[in-house]
């Protein structure tokens, strides 16, 4: 009997973040990171990271959890400058989780962890 033919998953396109507020979501993570907003409605907004994409989508914080996760999403960014975003977070009064990794977790409960290949 023949194999079938698997898909082979090539990356990630996007992420999705549940947020309550689209504009708040903007200036927060424009604080911290370079993006081209590529399109945005009341409901949610398509930033370009590059080759990805992180979508900021309006969820009431009632319905976030589903009981697998303590609320929000978490997913890791690779950027060139992990001091800039350190230093960007210290500013914006977010201080990173401990640990040897870099974690922190937005206002929406999401928990991001910064990759540098340096």
């Amino acid at each position: 009997m023949p194999a079938t033919r698997k898909a082979r998953a090539l990356g990630v396109h996007h992420v999705a973040l549940a947020v309550d507020d689209i504009d708040a979501a903007l200036a927060f993570y424009g604080r911290l990171f370079e993006f081209a907003l590529l399109d945005r409605s009341d409901a949610w907004a398509f930033l370009d990271l590059s080759d990805q994409f992180l979508v900021l989508q309006k969820t009431p914080p009632d319905s976030r959890s589903d009981g697998r996760h303590s609320g929000g999403c978490q997913f890791g960014l690779v950027v060139d400058d992990k001091n800039a975003v350190l230093n960007a977070l210290a500013d914006a009064g977010i201080t990173p989780m401990p640990g040897q990794l870099v974690h922190f977790v937005d206002p929406w409960g999401n928990r991001v962890r910064l990759v540098c290949y340096d």
